[in-house]
């Protein structure tokens, strides 16, 4: 039942969801009507419709904090990709991923074995969980169609997207990070409210959390593998529907004949490679090994995308072995970049728009304002979860809304590391909506993000609920 009903929810998502890029362009216009309203609305007297149309333009094109904003993000996740492909595409971690690839015996369990899996990846460090989980799918859906099991790969992708509804519970959490020292409480404390510093253990480490997110897990499994129908297929009919890592803008390695000997040499040796990531490795070795203090002072509790990149680096060198073997690797993986690098500007000027003209602020403070002690966790987690769909960004939204959550916290006596939290959950449940995140993940495994949504819709429904009602429950307390 529940199988027959994702198969009409994802029909009718494909019938009405339009490319990702197409998706950006609709909330740029949209965005940049509310932020037109609200600007002329608090405009000065003398200043017309016009004027404040054009500084509307002036957020969206502010080279600081408007579209070119993303920038370096954009060029972090373009190199979580192909690090994270060039490492999957490597032989030892390709014979890996399919020997584990090949414990499924079932479509169902398939599916339940990708979201767990991912799930697990992203409490580490949600670029592993993102670019992990989508590998793993690749390698899981060609396992299947080659037994002729049912398992569509716009459901494993699904079940891998799955990393992003729980990432802001793990280690890499924007939020519940950014409370954890003076230095950074200042950087989002309103002026005049004293907070004192929330260690892990009352946000991440927390009970709540606990319940939370390993609930959020078993739903993610148990409702992705209910959606897949227990009968099997014909092997052809799904090896159309599943797709390998693709390959693309990748050029002809030149011939033995057009090389020199030195050339050879160099691009058949693994020195180079060896050289490099030995140089890594030393990094590595004085970030992650810490001198005292044990796992608290490693490196691992401040993992950021540009330790992952470097970390993925180094052992996408080590186990390709040859720059040439590597270097035709990272073409494979740069002709998925596309997406990444046309629609991050986009969602840039989007939150450009929406900081600048008060309209987050507007819209997350207007949801707080109805909220008592014990709801106001609830409703912040609603008022986040719309706030990410025009601002998908943790570290992006954790600035224009942290501000209001702890203040609101403070007003009403409400526990803040919940609203922490809650604003966390808030934030990755929506995921399951938003494309932007979803990019990376679509280019590695070929499916479109209309034929994906619609299942990640449904978890996301049921995750919400339960979500609510734990807050709701922590809210009594």
């Amino acid at each position: 039942m529940l199988a027959t009903l994702g198969d009409r929810i994802s029909r009718i998502f494909r019938a009405v969801v339009p490319d990702p890029f197409v998706i950006a362009v609709l909330l740029t216009l949209l965005v940049l009507g509310l932020a037109w309203w609200r600007v002329d609305a608090n405009a000065p007297e003398g200043v017309g419709p016009f004027d404040s149309f054009v500084q509307v333009i002036g957020f969206w094109s502010d080279p600081s904090n408007g579209i070119w904003k993303f920038l370096g993000f954009g060029m972090q996740m373009c190199l979580i990709l192909v690090t994270g492909f060039t490492l999957a595409e490597s032989p030892p971690v390709n014979r890996l991923l399919t020997r584990l690839a090949d414990v499924p015996r079932s479509g169902r369990s398939a599916v339940a074995l990708v979201a767990v899996v991912s799930c697990s990846l992203s409490l580490i460090n949600w670029g592993f969980g993102l670019i992990g989980g989508a590998l793993f799918a690749t390698f899981v859906g060609r396992a299947m169609s080659k037994r002729g099991i049912h398992a569509p790969m716009p459901i494993l992708a699904a079940a891998a997207y799955m990393s992003l509804m729980v990432w802001h519970g793990g280690l890499s959490g924007t939020a519940p990070l950014k409370v954890t020292t003076p230095a950074q409480i200042a950087d989002v404390l309103p002026e005049g409210v004293i907070l004192e510093p929330i260690p892990l253990s009352r946000t991440i480490l927390s009970p709540l959390n606990m319940v939370i997110t390993f609930g959020l897990v078993a739903i993610a499994a148990t409702v992705l593998f209910l959606l897949v129908h227990k009968d099997t297929i014909d092997p052809k009919q799904v090896a159309e529907s599943s797709h390998a890592p693709r390959a693309s803008h990748s050029r002809t390695p030149p011939s033995d004949s057009d090389r020199s000997i030195l050339v050879k040499l160099l691009e058949d040796s693994p020195i180079i490679n060896m050289c490099l990531a030995a140089m890594i490795g030393i990094w590595a070795w004085k970030f992650y090994v810490p001198d005292s203090g044990g796992i608290a002072q490693s490196g691992i509790m401040r993992l950021s995308p540009d330790e992952v990149n470097l970390t993925m680096l180094m052992l996408g060198l080590i186990l390709h072995g040859t720059p040439r073997r590597f270097l035709s690797s990272v073409e494979r993986a740069a002709g998925s970049c596309g997406g990444i690098i046309l629609q991050f500007p986009l969602y840039a000027g989007i939150m450009g728009m929406m900081h600048a003209s008060g309209l987050t602020a507007w819209i997350a403070d207007g949801i707080a304002s109805i909220g008592t002690r014990s709801t106001l966790p609830a409703l912040t987690c609603v008022s986040a979860g719309v706030v990410n769909l025009f601002v998908p960004s943790g570290g992006g939204q954790w600035a224009v809304q942290g501000p209001i959550v702890v203040k609101s916290a403070v007003d009403a006596g409400a526990d803040v590391p919940t609203m922490v939290m809650a604003l966390s959950y808030g934030d990755q449940l929506t995921n399951m909506l938003q494309p932007f995140w979803a990019l990376p993940l679509l280019a590695i495994t070929g499916v479109r993000a209309r034929d994906m949504v619609g299942y990640s819709a449904i978890v996301m429904v049921i995750a919400f609920v339960w979500v609510i009602g734990c807050l709701l429950v922590a809210g009594m307390l």
